[in-house]
């Protein structure tokens, strides 16, 4: 399973960047699928999840600012960043955990490769 994210670069200060990662190899469908951040000096933190059910999970500094959105069929995962602030910027990582495959279940953690978003004006 591989894991190919895009959609970071330079935004100013309350724009607007949309993050996408997709899954492909082996995999029928993904359980949950995140975006995971790794700022300069600080510890890789989750960002927001979501599972194959729709439940959602925020991190409190960026509830009601991003959204996290899947596409079950395509395995692919997006993040809607609105209102960007310096304090977003850092690597993300696109992270799976647990996939289906052939009628069995796989409890496997995979991570994309990071795309950085840099808040800036």
């Amino acid at each position: 399973v591989q894991l190919q994210a895009s959609g970071g670069g330079l935004v100013e200060p309350g724009g607007s960047l949309r993050l996408s990662c997709a899954a492909s190899g082996s995999i029928f469908r993904a359980n949950d699928m995140g975006w995971y951040r790794q700022g300069a000096g600080n510890q890789r933190e989750l960002v927001a999840s979501r599972n194959s059910l729709g439940v959602t999970t925020y991190a409190d500094s960026v509830k009601g600012r991003f959204n996290i959105s899947r596409d079950n069929a395509e395995n692919t995962v997006y993040l809607q960043m609105n209102s960007l602030k310096p304090e977003d910027t850092a690597v993300y990582y696109c992270q799976i955990q647990g996939y289906y495959y052939g009628g069995i279940y796989y409890p496997s953690i995979f991570w994309g490769q990071g795309t950085l978003v840099t808040v800036s004006s």
